[in-house]
């Protein structure tokens, strides 16, 4: 089915969903659902079936093929307190759709039929922004990937299936049987996985789940892009006492929490991110100590991982002090970028003359950077 049906597939679930609420009692035959909305029984069927599987309403069905007869099941009592959002509130809440909108690069349709929910309980000013962002959806890569080796197994992928299937797993306390692809070309592996947590992360622009996985018998986290199939058991598991998956996070830059000591990060920025530095709270860890030249950030955190981009993205700004690995692993970048770029002579401080064009640049931040990353004052 192409991408762009996506939104008429989520729309005509919806319409499915509430006829069958709003008909408890009622046994409906797939080719009636099919003639209604203008479909084939076998798509009735899938949507059907798609409905009862993702847990939107429960139904009990028999008969076979367009005589199906399905039915709401009576001890299924799907409704919420009514929601009513004033405009700041509706704004917020249209903020954090925003991101999760941008956290998918490939076809969620469980993430755009969240968003679809939203626009009804909207203020009628915001609605027509939220319908523009589950319009706009449709993710680019997944329309204009080119087919080669290195994206086939990513980019235009359905990942509905996977996330409906790791989501019921977490909210129903069930073991997955999934297949992973590690990054780096390491063995794909099947492991039965125990889903305690979803945790988006800015970086990667991703989603990952954090639970018990069997092997190796502990704790890992898995990116939603790398799995590669899963599969409902009807083994049932609880969180551990004393789990506490949000403390977990406050150790962590993002997601990796490390599983030994924390690691005190110090870093040196100049006077010309300070500003920018002092506008935002990186992490519920961290020091500023104002000094002559800029400022001093400190924080500890579990994970030096996903740190190091953010310390790149700043550039000549931003010196690591500590850790000494984390500051090694950067001198060998800047000797690395150095040689790349045909500047590895270039002395620190240089300020006239030195660089590759020969203009005479001065010292000082590079502002169209600091812009892309950051955002403009």
């Amino acid at each position: 089915m192409p991408v762009n049906d996506g939104g008429r597939v989520s729309q005509r679930r919806l319409a499915i969903r509430d006829l069958l609420l709003g008909s408890p009692g009622r046994r409906w035959r797939t080719k009636e659902i099919a003639d209604m909305f203008e479909v084939s029984p076998d798509t009735a069927f899938r949507d059907l079936s798609e409905l009862s599987g993702s847990g939107q309403v429960m139904l009990m069905s028999t008969g076979e093929t367009a005589n199906f007869l399905w039915e709401l099941d009576p001890d299924f009592d799907p409704r919420l307190p009514a929601l009513h959002l004033d405009y700041a509130q509706g704004a917020a809440l249209y903020a954090a759709a925003r991101l999760l909108s941008q956290q998918q690069h490939e076809r969620n349709e469980a993430v755009r039929t969240a968003l679809l929910e939203l626009v009804g309980i909207m203020p009628a000013p915001l609605r027509q922004h939220m319908e523009a962002t589950v319009r706009g959806f449709a993710p680019e890569a997944a329309t204009t990937a080119k087919s080669s080796p290195a994206n086939a197994g990513s980019a235009g992928r359905d990942l509905t299936s996977i996330f409906t299937t790791l989501s019921r797993g977490w909210l129903e306390g069930r073991v997955v049987r999934l297949t992973y692809e590690p990054l780096g070309g390491a063995r794909v592996f099947t492991c039965a996985f125990r889903p305690y947590l979803l945790e988006p992360s800015g970086i990667g622009y991703t989603i990952y789940f954090i639970g018990q996985s069997d092997p190796p018998g502990a704790l890992r986290t898995y990116k939603l892009e790398r799995v590669r199939h899963a599969e409902i058991t009807e083994e049932r598991f609880s969180l551990p006492e004393g789990f506490d998956g949000p403390a977990r996070f406050r150790r962590s830059w993002r997601v990796m929490t490390g599983e030994g000591d924390l690691v005190h990060v110090r870093l040196r920025f100049s006077q010309f991110v300070a500003r920018r530095v002092r506008e935002t709270r990186w992490h519920p860890s961290q020091v500023l100590t104002e000094t002559a030249d800029g400022l001093i950030w400190e924080g500890d955190i579990g994970d030096i991982t996903e740190i190091r981009p953010w310390v790149r993205g700043w550039g000549a700004d931003c010196e690591a002090l500590e850790p000494q690995e984390l500051r090694d692993e950067l001198i060998q970048e800047a000797r690395r970028l150095g040689r790349l770029y045909g500047a590895s002579g270039a002395a620190p401080g240089a300020t006239s003359g030195d660089g590759p064009s020969g203009k005479g640049e001065q010292d000082g931040p590079d502002q169209s950077l600091l812009d892309d990353l950051f955002g403009k004052d």
